[in-house]
């Protein structure tokens, strides 16, 4: 059984008064440890289908299961309680809170699980440190580049410890150099922190760094040709 599972997700939505079908009797099964990419066109469902992993979004039909556990039957509470916990998020736009600085952006998942204070703030100083911003603790967003911004959102999403990280395109609002150098965090975090990571992505370079690359088509997903 592989340690993250989905079986027949079938999820649509009502656009202009018709019923539009994202994703149709969708099966995915991600191991312990692995690093796989989700590759295809824009608006074909792949944003939807990371949130329905990540408790994000509910399915209209089908499981997802990790560790062997059903999510489906969980309560609205439980679910908050498994996002919160145990997966990471990191989505294009980094979603930092313009007011508050760095080290307080990463403590906030902390802060928000009621977590202690003296355990909050040198676990969010050793994640800056990992992902090279160690000297900008205390500067804001809007002082920070965009590949420092997503640095930032890149600690705040392990900073819970989860088992699962899931990206959403976290590349696409950068530039190619800078990109590269994310590709390398992500890869780093998710072998230090011994993640199962799932990314949604266009950038060939970030998919073929990881260990397996399926395309997202027609609402099914599939292995791509020659990865």
């Amino acid at each position: 059984m592989s340690f993250l599972e989905a079986r027949g997700i079938v999820k649509s939505y009502e656009v202009g008064g018709r019923r539009l079908v994202v994703l149709r009797d969708l099966d995915l099964d991600v191991e312990a440890g692995e690093m796989v990419a989700i590759v295809g066109a824009s608006g074909v469902g792949k944003s939807t289908l990371l949130h329905i992993l990540g408790g994000l979004d509910r399915a209209d039909a089908g499981d997802v299961a990790v560790g062997g556990a059903s999510l489906t039957a969980l309560s609205r509470q439980a679910i908050v309680a498994y996002r919160n916990r145990h997966v990471g998020f990191v989505f294009q736009f980094h979603h930092l809170l313009p007011e508050f600085t760095a080290l307080e952006n990463v403590e906030m998942p902390m802060r928000i699980a009621r977590e202690r204070p003296a355990d909050a703030r040198p676990r969010a100083e050793e994640l800056l440190a990992r992902v090279g911003l160690g000297d900008r603790l205390t500067h804001r967003p809007g002082m920070l580049s965009g590949g420092e911004q997503q640095r930032v959102a890149v600690a705040r999403a392990l900073v819970m410890r989860p088992s699962i990280l899931l990206a959403d395109e976290p590349t696409g609002d950068l530039d190619e150099q800078t990109a590269d150098a994310l590709h390398d965090l992500l890869r780093e975090m998710h072998r230090v922190y011994r993640l199962t990571s799932v990314i949604a992505t266009h950038n060939p370079r970030l998919a073929e760094a990881c260990d397996r690359v399926v395309r997202l088509e027609g609402g099914r997903l599939a292995p791509q040709s020659g990865a």
